[in-house]
């Protein structure tokens, strides 16, 4: 097993097609050279650790992905897997393994002779052959698959076969490239969860890419968001989640999305007053403490607050007026879409915390109060003030 480390790793693609004077053309970073699809990704990733590589489509992560394997050649930078730099190796010379979107089985071969395919190429004798085959059936749960072709199996079942495929030979690293992608939604969620369980069962560095935010947080140990080939942060989930650095990846974190509301921070000799929604808050004591800290300005500001973090009531502190507009009923709870001080908004209700026969319905003038301890607020450009 290897730990991993990027180091201001680049990679741009030549296009002689593209205006290099058109700098920000279809949010890309065109350089005199070409495409800038990676902007100096840094990561250092630890021995057995799940890293997930998580952004919307185009925003470098399976570049990146491919840069680790070696299936798409550096720009400018290090990649150290363990401490052998590989810059220059061959993908069959890396100790990988890749578990691809597509799935990547041979059909003519049964699922056997797929599971066995690295193993020969590695000149592993037969018995050792067969014996690591039949654990990876085991803990893929294919046994019964195993003289089937792969025409014969269904979707989660290749998927299956693919990750047995990659773990068979016992790799450093495993890469996989949105591999639940093709699987409908309650397949999706089944993979996920024997993906946890074959992460107890296998001592290996994972490295996963997904456009899935759910999927990001319930697998990775740490995940690392990107955009426009840039890494915005990087962390555990609930760093990322509780911790925003900045409004992309708070809008990308959280499902639904967490509310942006126009607002102004005003700075007082002993502390900070956020206005927005027509009201006034008084910031608690550890947020006025970083802002202090980061000589934080008054200022024009964005406030963040996530729909979890508003409370439908009628009473309390910094309390904001709104107006039901829609309703998504989502069984526990509802989504409540609303309209304040000509600002949209959504809340999360739980169906448990209404009386007895309280409905919510559109045109509802409501009462929704908001959480000091939890909301964020962001400069103009985007940052988030307290780091």
């Amino acid at each position: 097993m290897a730990s991993l480390s990027l180091r201001h790793v680049d990679k741009v693609y030549p296009n002689a097609n593209v205006n290099p004077s058109n700098k920000t053309s279809m949010n890309l970073k065109i350089l005199d050279g070409g495409v800038l699809a990676v902007d100096d990704f840094n990561l250092e990733i630890e021995d057995k650790e799940f890293i997930v590589l998580v952004g919307p489509s185009g925003c470098g992560k399976s570049t990146a992905l491919r840069m680790i394997a070696g299936l798409e050649k550096i720009t400018k930078g290090e990649i150290y897997i363990g401490d052998v730099l590989v810059n220059d190796l061959e993908p069959r010379d890396r100790d990988i393994a890749m578990v691809f979107q597509n799935y990547a089985l041979y059909p003519h071969m049964t699922v056997k002779e797929n599971l066995e395919y690295p193993l020969k190429l590695h000149k592993v004798p037969k018995d050792e052959m067969n014996k690591k085959v039949l654990e990876a059936a085991e803990i893929l749960g294919i046994k019964e698959l195993l003289d089937r072709k792969p025409v014969a199996l269904s979707g989660g079942q290749r998927q299956r076969v693919a990750i047995g495929r990659a773990i068979v030979r016992e790799p450093k690293v495993l890469l996989m490239d949105e591999p639940l992608s093709n699987l409908d939604a309650k397949l999706r969620n089944q993979m996920r969860a024997e993906l946890i369980e074959l992460r107890k069962r296998i001592n290996t560095t994972f490295i996963y890419v997904t456009h899935d935010q759910v999927e990001a947080m319930t697998l990775g140990d740490r995940i690392v968001i990107m955009k426009d080939g840039e890494v915005m942060q990087a962390g555990t989930p609930d760093e990322v989640y509780e911790a925003p650095h900045n409004t992309f990846v708070a809008g990308f974190i959280g499902v639904p999305q967490m509310n942006f509301f126009e607002g102004e921070l005003e700075k007082k000799t002993d502390g900070y007053i956020l206005h927005t929604q027509g009201i006034d808050i008084d910031l608690p004591k550890d947020k006025v403490n970083r802002l202090k800290d980061k000589f934080v300005d008054s200022q024009k500001v964005t406030v963040g607050i996530r729909p979890e973090h508003l409370l439908l009531k009628s009473e309390g502190k910094s309390i904001i007026n709104a107006k039901v507009n829609i309703c998504e009923m989502m069984g526990a709870s509802i989504h409540v879409h609303f309209e304040a001080n000509n600002q949209k908004g959504i809340v999360v209700v739980k169906t448990a915390d209404l009386d007895e026969g309280e409905e919510i319905k559109s045109g509802d003038e409501i009462k929704l109060i908001i959480s000091e301890d939890n909301l964020h607020i962001f400069d103009k450009e985007g940052k988030n003030l307290e780091y």
